[in-house]
């Protein structure tokens, strides 16, 4: 088929048009994606750097997450720690109770409150855990926080051991003895060595202090006045001929004591660790801050490149619409023309 003819003017016109519609479609995909470079074919040097820009946002978004499960598995451990010291500052006020009075059944009852303080206080350190990692159940737990994309920059938060064993703090079972002892019955021509005990005939026994070599001519009464006998609220049952039981009850300050100290050292040491968890959390929350305006920094950046001026292509939209249409109306009358000849048929 042959080639069609058109005149100079309708092809200038044509050029024209198909280069203004051109012009249209890539303003169209600006306008329609909102980027100015959609593709290496756009701008290589802009879209290549703003990809570059875009992975290190992405990778940096990605360690933001496990900075975000950093802070929260350390705060866990910190809330761990808050409840722990409040046990054992409870642990102290039962102690220093119990060193307050020498009444043995209290004493015992303080005890038994103060060994189920140190349960509560494991099973804190126990469940003080996020996502398997628990900074509080010993030194082999830890936690590492990578900041950059590289895993140049990181921290190692190290655990520590929050239970009783690791705090030091001693179930309390000698505040309070008891032994089972004989207390003889006391009589006349009997030899009572220093620490025993004799017992009257209504089963009241006495401590003896010092040696009694012999009991004649003596009597309780006067063994006590002479400090030789010392009184004590034992009693013993006695029936028939059998040697009177009873159980000696000892209270021990001195171990009370230490529990308190132990406690004491126990809260200082709980304090260190809040202390060392604390700057940890302020490290991971100030560089997880920093990622997120860094992330922000690299997304702008990236938009600068790529990102199409809205309010330029929508003008330049219309700019185009009525290029086209002047382009139509050229394009017409160049070819009024060639029109022209059909008048002579």
């Amino acid at each position: 088929m042959a080639d069609i003819s058109l005149t100079a003017s309708m092809r200038s016109n044509l050029l024209s048009l198909q280069q203004t519609q051109s012009l249209m479609d890539t303003t169209q995909e600006r306008l329609s994606t909102g980027k100015k470079v959609n593709s290496a074919i756009d701008n290589p040097s802009s879209y290549y750097t703003a990809q570059s820009l875009n992975n290190r946002a992405s990778d940096l978004s990605s360690l933001l997450d496990s900075m975000g499960q950093a802070v929260q598995t350390i705060q866990a451990a910190n809330e761990g720690i808050e409840a722990i010291t409040e046990f054992a500052n409870q642990a102290k006020a039962i102690a220093t109770s119990a060193n307050d009075t020498s009444e043995s059944a209290s004493i015992e009852n303080y005890m038994s409150q103060f060994n189920e303080i140190r349960k509560q206080i494991d099973g804190i350190a126990k469940d003080s855990g996020y996502k398997g990692v628990n900074l509080l159940a010993g030194e082999d737990q830890e936690l590492k926080v990578i900041f950059n994309e590289d895993r140049s920059s990181s921290l190692t938060v190290k655990g520590d051991n929050a239970t009783t064993t690791g705090l030091e703090i001693n179930e309390a079972t000698g505040w309070v003895t008891k032994a089972e002892k004989t207390a003889t019955a006391f009589a006349v021509s009997t030899e009572f060595t220093a620490d025993s005990y004799v017992r009257d005939a209504e089963g009241k026994v006495y401590k003896v202090v010092s040696r009694i070599e012999n009991t004649n001519d003596k009597d309780i009464a006067a063994l006590v006045a002479a400090g030789v006998l010392e009184e004590t609220s034992y009693t013993t049952e006695t029936s028939g001929g059998d040697a009177g039981k009873f159980q000696e009850v000892t209270i021990h300050k001195d171990a009370i004591s230490d529990s308190i100290t132990e406690v004491e050292n126990a809260v200082s040491k709980l304090r260190n660790m809040a202390s060392v968890f604390g700057n940890n959390y302020s490290i991971v929350e100030n560089r997880e801050s920093f990622t997120e305006n860094l992330i922000n920094v690299l997304e702008e950046g990236a938009d600068k490149l790529t990102l199409a001026d809205m309010n330029e292509e929508s003008a330049n939209m219309l700019a185009l619409q009525t290029r086209q249409q002047l382009a139509i109306n050229s394009l017409s009358l160049a070819s009024q023309a060639a029109q022209s000849v059909l008048s002579l048929f």
